[in-house]
Order: C-alpha cells, then sequence, then structure tokens
C-alpha cells in the first residue's frame, strides 16, 4: 500500500507572505501619513511660489514708476524714441547738426618686439582718465616675441581699462596694424596718446606717435532745440539725449529736422493692468487648486489644505485689500472688477473713460511695495503676503518646519518598522526552512515505505 504525501511548503515565499501580514496595517498607515507629509510638503512650496511670483509682478510694476505707458517718436527716420510713465503729451521741434562718433587710432608696420623688458604703457584719453598696460607678462605663448596681437590682449584685459579703450589688429598688403577704438563717443572719451617712457626702445619706436594715423575723427552730437541758428544748442557725447522729461531721443541721422511727438499709449497701460490681473489669477489659481474640496460624484478627493482656515482666511484678506478706497476711487472705478471665482477681469473701455478724468488716479490706488514707503494696494498686499513668505517668521516656513518634523517621524517609524519585518522575516525562514529539511526527511522515509509495501509478497 501506498502511504500519503505530506504538503510542502516554499520557506522564503511563506516567510514574505507571514512577515507582510504582520506589519500591513501598521505599514499601511505610515504610508497614508507618508504620502500626506509629502502632498503637505509640496502644496506649500507651490504656495511660496505663487505668493512669491506675485511679489515680483508688484515690484516690476514698482520699479516701472507708474501702470501709465507713453509712445514718443521722431519724424524723418531721425532715429528712435522711448517715453516713461513722467512723460508729457506733446509734440517737440530738434534740428540734428551732427552726429558723436567714437575716434579711432591705429599704429601701422608694426612687427614683432622682444618680450623680454618690454615694461609698461600708460593710455591716457582726452578727459584725463588713464590705465596702465603690463607688457612684461604679454607674451602669453612664451616664444620671447610680443605680437601685435598680445599687445592689443594686454590693452583690453588691462585691470584699469573698464572699456575705455578696445583694440585690435588689422592686416593690409603684409603689414599688420595695432588699431586702438575709443568704446565711448564724444571727444572727451576719445583717444590721446600713450605714455612711452616706460616702455623698451623697440617698442617706443613702434608706438612712437609719428607712427599714429587718425582712421575716424572723434566728435560730439550737436543738437538744436528748436531751429537751428534761432533755437537752443546742446552739444555732448552721446547720440542719446534726455531734453524732455521723461523722454530718451537716440538719433541716427545729421542734417534733419525731426518732430518729436509723445502720446498717451492706451493699449500699452491696459497691458500694464492685465499683467496685474493675470498675475493675480495665477496665485489664485494656485491657492484654489491646494484648498480645493474635491468631488466625490467625480472620484475627485480633496487637495491636501481643504478646508485650510489659514489659507482661506489669507485670500480672503487679500480680496479685501483689493478693494481699498482712496477717495472715491478703488481698483473697480478703473475696470478692475472680482469674478465669482475669486479671480479679476479687466474691463479695457472702463479703464480708458477713467483714466481720462483722472489719469494719475490709477497710480494712487496701485501705489508700490518698496521697502522703504510702501503704499497703495501693492504696499498692502505686498505687507500681508510677507507675514507668510518672510524667511524668519512667516506662515509658511512655520509649516514646513512642522511638516518636517513630523516627516522625520515617519521615517524613524518606517525604519522601526522595516527591522521588525526583517526580524520577522528571518525567524519565519528559519522555522520553514527547519520544516522543509523535516519534510524532506519524511518525503525520504515515505518513499522507502512506498517501496516495500508495493512489492508482490
Amino acid at each position: 500500500m501506498a502511504t500519503s504525501s505530506v504538503p510542502t511548503y516554499d520557506p522564503k515565499t511563506t516567510a514574505t507572505q507571514l512577515a507582510t501580514l504582520l506589519v500591513q496595517d501598521r505599514q499601511a498607515q505610515i504610508t497614508a501619513q507618508t504620502q500626506l507629509a509629502n502632498a503637505t510638503n509640496k502644496a506649500l512650496t507651490d504656495l511660496n511660489s505663487a505668493l512669491s511670483t506675485f511679489q515680483s509682478a508688484m515690484s516690476a510694476m514698482t520699479s516701472r514708476k507708474s501702470v501709465v505707458a507713453n509712445t514718443a517718436a521722431l519724424s524723418g527716420d531721425a532715429g528712435t524714441a522711448t517715453a516713461d510713465a513722467t512723460a508729457v503729451a506733446g509734440t517737440y521741434n530738434f534740428y540734428v547738426e551732427q552726429l558723436a562718433t567714437a575716434g579711432q587710432v591705429a599704429y601701422n608696420g608694426m612687427g614683432d618686439a622682444t618680450a623680454a623688458g618690454a615694461g609698461n604703457m600708460t593710455i591716457y584719453l582726452a578727459n584725463g582718465d588713464s590705465f596702465v598696460v603690463d607688457l612684461d607678462s604679454a607674451d602669453k605663448d612664451g616664444d620671447t616675441l610680443l605680437s601685435p596681437k598680445e599687445i592689443a590682449a594686454a590693452i583690453n584685459t588691462a585691470a584699469d581699462n573698464k572699456s575705455m579703450i578696445t583694440a585690435s589688429t588689422m592686416t593690409i598688403n603684409g603689414t599688420t596694424s595695432l588699431v586702438l577704438s575709443s568704446v565711448e563717443s564724444g571727444t572727451d572719451k576719445a583717444f590721446a596718446s600713450i605714455d612711452l617712457s616706460n616702455l623698451s626702445g623697440e617698442l617706443q619706436g613702434a608706438l612712437d606717435p609719428s607712427a599714429q594715423q587718425q582712421l575716424v575723427a572723434p566728435q560730439d552730437a550737436i543738437m538744436w532745440v528748436g531751429a537751428q541758428g534761432t533755437g537752443t544748442q546742446i552739444t555732448q557725447g552721446s547720440n542719446t539725449f534726455a531734453t524732455v522729461d521723461g523722454v530718451k531721443m537716440t538719433f541716427t541721422k545729421a542734417g534733419v529736422d525731426t518732430v518729436l511727438t509723445v502720446a498717451n499709449d492706451k493699449s500699452g497701460t491696459a497691458a500694464n493692468v492685465q499683467g496685474f490681473v493675470d498675475a493675480w489669477n495665477k496665485m489664485v489659481g494656485v491657492i484654489k487648486t491646494i484648498t480645493d474640496h474635491g468631488d466625490p460624484a467625480a472620484n475627485k478627493a480633496a487637495a491636501v489644505f481643504s478646508g485650510d482656515a489659514g489659507i482661506n482666511a489669507l485670500l480672503g484678506r487679500m480680496q479685501t485689500l483689493l478693494r481699498k478706497t482712496i477717495g472715491t476711487q478703488s481698483l473697480v472705478t478703473f475696470g478692475i472688477t472680482a469674478q465669482r471665482d475669486g479671480t479679476l477681469a479687466l474691463n479695457s473701455s472702463r479703464l480708458e473713460k477713467a483714466m481720462a478724468t483722472s489719469p494719475g488716479g490709477l497710480d494712487t490706488l496701485f501705489g508700490n511695495n518698496s521697502l522703504s514707503s510702501p503704499s497703495g494696494v501693492l504696499g498692502d498686499l505686498d505687507g500681508l503676503i510677507k507675514t507668510w513668505t518672510n524667511s524668519v517668521d512667516g506662515q509658511i516656513g512655520v509649516r514646513k518646519d512642522g511638516n518636517e518634523r513630523v516627516q522625520k517621524t515617519l521615517s524613524q517609524r518606517q525604519e522601526r518598522l522595516n527591522f521588525q519585518y526583517d526580524t520577522a522575516y528571518a525567524r519565519y525562514l528559519d522555522q520553514f526552512t527547519r520544516l522543509q529539511t523535516l519534510q524532506n526527511q519524511m518525503n525520504s522515509n515515505t518513499s522507502i515505505f512506498d517501496a516495500l509495501f508495493s512489492k508482490d509478497k
């Protein structure tokens, strides 16, 4: 007769299953808490980024000085013009007599010079500015010779040059020239001379004034306010003039009469205001995302800060600050209105009408978020937001610190649970490995009995 077989176990599989069953409830709890802590950290990071980005948008408005935009243009292709918010609309007549140019000289017929004992030279500008060029260390290729290119490089990298002169070389019909160009236009910034007294005799000969050729003569710009000869003459080294308050004109053509036209830029002003609206809406979108209540019907889970009193209060206080009134005016007066979802919308036609009757009212309402003297809506909003974003005691930092402590505790609990799992696994693996050994022995004995009792007697 045959004996019954004994069930067998795989020690590793069985040990894994039993150890997992032992810790699975606590593991599920730690996993859920870790996911919540990680989601909280991400939401706080997103909130900080959204608030900081909105602060940057307000700072950009502050640096612009005004949301009001103006345009400026020069007639007759005389050049270009730009106007800031302080410019006053109107027309202005000018005559451009002469454009400023930057001077340029060349030292022709230069060859390589002996590097040893080269010395140094001082380059002077017409206004008396100067800088020293050390040629003792200019031999960069180590061939004991100073080439014109190495001299040019030494001039360009001189510590005190500070973009006064740029040096280069050119070769014409096999002859090399060292070219010195003034960086700025005008006679004051032009190259004047080189002090050769500390140079080797060889370099003194190469850079002697008699070897110098003027390629471009420096000159100042001459512009007349009004008509040439009867208006007011202005002479300066730059082709960019700031004669009209709030306007910069850069002339590119000489010998022409031109008219500067400054006008209000309605579309530009609307774009500036729209920039604030868009920045606000982007920030609100992030806050709405991290406080979303979810939708059980659509199987959409609530966000990590759903129902958070602090964040909801922050948004509510910011919305209140938007309703700030100065005199009889508010942002609503200028077409900036709140929507049901907390976002803002801009009515451009209403903005245009309000700006026509009160061009300075909007700037007064917006104010600025400068550190020295914050004012208006921007100042109030920035002050409130800083209570959350401040790196020292802001609410976001405080919450992150608390959440990091939770994450650290969860990490420690996970380590202990992993140790318990490993201990249980090792114990179960030992037990079932011994059981497997016993089974193998039993199976061996069973085979012997089966062989004995299966023989015919």
